[in-house]
């Protein structure tokens, strides 16, 4: 094959105008005049059934008992007629798509016409007969145009089909890529909104930081990241006590001789479910913890809690370390230090100043992060709307070779 003759979408019409004049302008110009002729014929077959309305009516006001019952039947067909023609649209534009569905829908509309006036003509004779005659002769002159269009339609203007489509599908390629330029337009506005939510997003937080880091808030910040440790830690050195813990505890519910007061009772069930907490608010020498431990060591001789050897092994050592040796000592008063230490800090009049700056910046850090969503939302859905729009340009280009090559058998690559 031929090497490819490049154009771009903006040459391909003029240049396939020239190629195909002689061919595509006498067949689109006797396609219009034979519409004109249609019109014509339209028109005049309009004005023949008002013509039919208007003396049939005229008859009817005359109340004569040999024409009446007639007049009245060619009063109402040529009603029928009237409306039949109305609702035939002639087309504007000249294609073969809109002569084609001109043609099929008035083929129907004069067929129904031809059975109305095989039927009633005959029925209304002898009466009318002028006016039959004329309307017969205008509906046959219009079924000859008619047939003269279809004729020109299925042996001329199909030769010419592919050309016309050609025409709209490059039409379409120029409309598309027009849209294209707006949405890669809009693809540079959307880009920049999004990059400067984005950097007012990272300024806002790098503002947040700083405030978190300032002062007591800083300050604050390493204390509760030290409770954290200390917590863990609380929580680690207790860990073979919580099992026995949660036994003791069902041993009081059920009233079963645990022998702890209402006061270590509570406090057995703060052990259970926050050990830091519990720990930090005992008094010096963690008074409380201890009789609950020398009740949870008895409790545990007497066989009442019903735990594995090796559960009863790791509770008792763990109970002789805390009791005899103060373990918890150091942990204890760390506990007790910085949990005093959060309360003065978290009510100094600085950090609630700083918290409630905080609370906007982190309100306008929400904002921003809806407006970021609604940007990027944006965004994804130009960029569906610019691929298909490739796509569409691409497929219609792809039309146009293709009809190109099959009608004038030259390659053309149009870009």
């Amino acid at each position: 094959m031929s090497e490819a003759l490049k154009l771009s979408s903006k040459e391909i019409k003029a240049w396939l105008e020239k190629e195909t004049g002689r061919t595509f302008v006498p067949v689109h110009a006797k396609a219009k005049k034979l519409l004109d002729e249609m019109r014509r014929s339209m028109d005049s077959l309009s004005e023949v059934s008002k013509m039919l309305l208007d003396n049939s009516a005229k008859e009817i006001e005359k109340r004569n008992m040999k024409t009446y019952g007639r007049a009245r039947a060619l009063n109402k067909l040529a009603r029928l007629f009237s409306e039949r023609i109305r609702t035939i649209k002639i087309p504007e534009q000249v294609t073969y798509e809109t002569l084609e569905d001109f043609l099929h829908g008035t083929q129907k509309a004069f067929a129904v016409t031809d059975v109305d006036v095989a039927n009633w003509f005959p029925r209304i004779s002898p009466f009318f007969i002028l006016d039959r005659r004329k309307f017969s002769a205008v509906f046959e002159k219009a079924k000859d145009s008619l047939r003269a269009l279809e004729f020109f339609l299925s042996k001329e203007y199909v030769k010419t089909k592919m050309l016309e489509e050609t025409f709209r599908f490059i039409d379409e390629v120029l409309a598309s890529e027009e849209e294209l330029s707006k949405l890669l337009g809009e693809k540079i506005r959307i880009e920049g909104e999004q990059a400067a939510v984005e950097g007012e997003i990272a300024q806002t937080q790098m503002k947040i930081n700083e405030l978190k880091r300032r002062g007591n808030m800083g300050k604050l910040d390493e204390t509760s990241a030290e409770i954290d440790a200390l917590s863990a830690e609380v929580k680690h050195v207790l860990q073979p006590l919580q099992k026995p813990f949660l036994k003791l505890q069902s041993l009081a519910t059920h009233g079963e001789g645990s022998g702890l007061t209402p006061e270590e009772l509570n406090k057995l069930d703060q052990y259970i479910q926050n050990p830091f907490e519990a720990l930090a608010s005992e008094t010096s020498g963690t008074p409380l913890l201890k009789e609950i431990l020398k009740k949870l060591n008895r409790s545990i001789s007497e066989g009442k809690l019903k735990l594995k050897p090796e559960k009863v092994r790791k509770a008792e050592l763990a109970i002789d370390n805390i009791t005899n040796k103060d373990t918890l000592f150091a942990l204890h008063q760390k506990s007790q230090e910085a949990t005093l230490r959060k309360t003065q800090l978290s009510t100094s009049t600085d950090i609630e100043t700083t918290r409630q700056d905080l609370a906007k910046l982190q309100e306008y850090l929400e904002y921003l992060g809806r407006k970021k969503g609604i940007v990027e939302s944006d965004r994804e859905t130009l960029e569906r709307k610019r691929d298909e729009t490739v796509r569409i340009i691409s497929r219609d280009k792809s039309q146009i070779e293709k009809n190109i090559r099959e009608f004038l058998s030259m390659n053309v690559r149009v870009e």
